[in-house]
């Protein structure tokens, strides 16, 4: 009978990388189950796509993604031509305010007979006295037309939009409807609510230190604006703000622009940290070795005077 042969170092070498390549293929198989479970969860996404449409469960369009406009709202909301500014002395060409059309709803703001004086006093002096040029929070609705992209994260009871300029960012709540802010702030109080396919938010309680733009264009601390975002298609946004305040305007008026989406791979908000840039025009005159005129226009400031 044939007796058992014994094991020698070249058994057991054999048998331990067996092992070894078995235990490998289970932490193989562990890693690649781990790995599609994960793969279901959206960590990041392009600007292209809706990263937040599984939270939408009420069947209302996706808002979310990444907008801006392409116009020169920010300037001025009604018509004009271009025009130079202080600093074309020393950017040139690239200095200067380009040219628009009107956004607001019949050409023009009606400002009552007061108001519109306020007005034109403030576009006389705007570069030293607009809130933005000092890296003050632009409001509502002018936040959603300035010149950098903002980003709209939805949920079915909260709205999050976050703001590359100056990293600002307001919630519009979708659940609290008839509340009221405890106090007015620069981004005021956004109630939202679907109107069929149109998001509608209702924003008060905003301080009256915004502007409306950077000609001048202002309100008082009575101003509401009621905001309509209704999706186009996948990539537009149509976008209206009906702005009132009885104290400043003889009527409600309206204005109009589409959103476009950022596209482009890898598209995201990217800092604008605007308190250093604004610094020269707010405190510059306080500076120890100040000398003269620092203001954007050339003026010395008041306070100087």
């Amino acid at each position: 009978r044939d007796q058992p042969r014994s094991r020698g170092l070249g058994d057991v070498y054999k048998r331990q990388i067996f092992s070894n390549r078995i235990i490998w293929i289970l932490i193989a198989g562990a890693a690649i189950s781990a790995c599609s479970q994960e793969s279901t969860i959206p960590v990041s996404a392009p600007a292209s796509e809706s990263p937040a449409s599984e939270y939408v469960e009420s069947g209302s369009p996706d808002l979310s993604g990444i907008w801006q406009v392409m116009n020169t709202a920010s300037w001025n909301l009604e018509g004009h031509t271009a025009s130079k500014m202080p600093v074309t002395t020393i950017l040139g060409a690239l200095g200067g305010i380009p040219a628009g059309m009107s956004v607001v709803d019949g050409g023009t703001i009606p400002y009552l007979p007061d108001a519109l004086e306020q007005r034109d006093s403030n576009r006389a002096d705007w570069t030293n006295l607009d809130p933005v040029a000092k890296c003050y929070i632009p409001g509502i609705p002018r936040s959603t037309y300035m010149p950098w992209p903002f980003q709209i994260l939805q949920t079915d009871s909260e709205i999050f939009i976050a703001y590359e300029f100056g990293s600002n960012s307001r919630s519009i709540f979708m659940d609290r409807p008839g509340t009221q802010a405890p106090l007015p702030s620069w981004m005021g109080y956004s109630l939202g609510r679907w109107e069929g396919d149109t998001l509608v938010v209702d924003v008060t309680s905003q301080v009256p230190d915004t502007w409306l733009d950077a000609s001048g264009n202002y309100h008082g601390p009575n101003l509401t604006v009621e905001e309509r975002y209704t999706l186009i298609d996948d990539n537009h946004i149509q976008y209206e703000a009906t702005i009132d305040d009885p104290d400043v305007y003889s009527r409600p008026w309206k204005i109009s622009m589409p959103l476009y989406r950022r596209i482009e791979e890898g598209a995201r908000l990217l800092e604008y940290k605007c308190v250093e840039f604004g610094e020269d025009l707010v405190y510059d005159h306080l500076r120890r070795d100040y000398d003269g005129p620092r203001a954007l226009d050339g003026n010395i400031p008041e306070e100087t005077q």
